[in-house]
């Protein structure tokens, strides 16, 4: 799936803009996004990649005129409504209730196996490895090429890795396939692997910084060897 938020190689974005000693949260509405992904998260809406692809079905002028956070309640509208677990018409009357009313107190809930949940991921992450009986078909050292067409749908090859060449340097066993459970598929796992690709071949002898060198994780299904 081709769209705006497949940003790396595009020109004209204006320079990113760091912050020193950036807080974890800008607002307060911000925990509680922190909190809704959380949630659904453990309720089965998604998964980390169907997450990442409803993100890429928003609006593209919404997509770059919105903040991290409010990417993440929109997933949580868009998928919460799909499910039939949140009618968008009474969502829409809280907010004005709430818009009008700023000091009403929010609803509040219990939810102590929820905190330990988070707890547990926020600390240790929710790893995407899983078990297989594939032979993994590279190993490191192997050249390799991306393949270079443009798939339909949540994918994890990004537009400025297509068609281009590199050397394995890292194999890290079987992980949840992004192009099949991001859309919506079973995990689907495949072998994971590291790949050096040096800036020249990414961008170009007349573009490209001379001695860098870019690393991107791919899964096997990407690969085909250089001849």
């Amino acid at each position: 799936m081709n769209g705006v938020f497949d940003l790396g190689g595009t020109d004209g974005m204006g320079k990113v803009q760091t912050v020193e000693n950036e807080p974890v949260f800008r607002a307060e509405w911000e925990k509680a996004a922190f909190a809704m992904f959380s949630n659904c998260f453990r309720a089965g809406f998604f998964g980390v990649d169907s997450f990442r692809h409803s993100i890429e079905q928003m609006e593209p002028a919404d997509y770059l005129l919105s903040n991290y956070y409010e990417h993440w309640v929109h997933v949580v509208e868009s998928r919460g409504s799909a499910k039939g677990v949140i009618d968008l018409a009474e969502l829409e009357q809280r907010t004005k209730f709430y818009l009008e009313n700023p000091d009403a107190p929010l609803p509040r809930r219990e939810d102590p196996e929820l905190l330990a949940f988070v707890d547990a991921v926020v600390k240790s992450g929710a790893p995407a490895n899983r078990p297989t009986d594939k032979v993994p078909r590279f190993k490191v050292g192997d050249r390799v090429t991306i393949g270079a067409d443009s798939p339909r749908g949540h994918t994890r090859r990004a537009r400025y890795i297509r068609g281009r060449t590199g050397e394995i340097t890292g194999a890290h066993g079987a992980a949840i396939y992004p192009d099949s459970a991001g859309n919506d598929g079973p995990e689907a796992p495949e072998h994971l692997y590291t790949v050096r690709f040096t800036a020249e071949e990414l961008w170009g002898p007349e573009t490209a910084e001379p001695n860098n060198t870019v690393y991107f994780d791919v899964w096997e299904p990407y690969l085909t060897l250089a001849s």
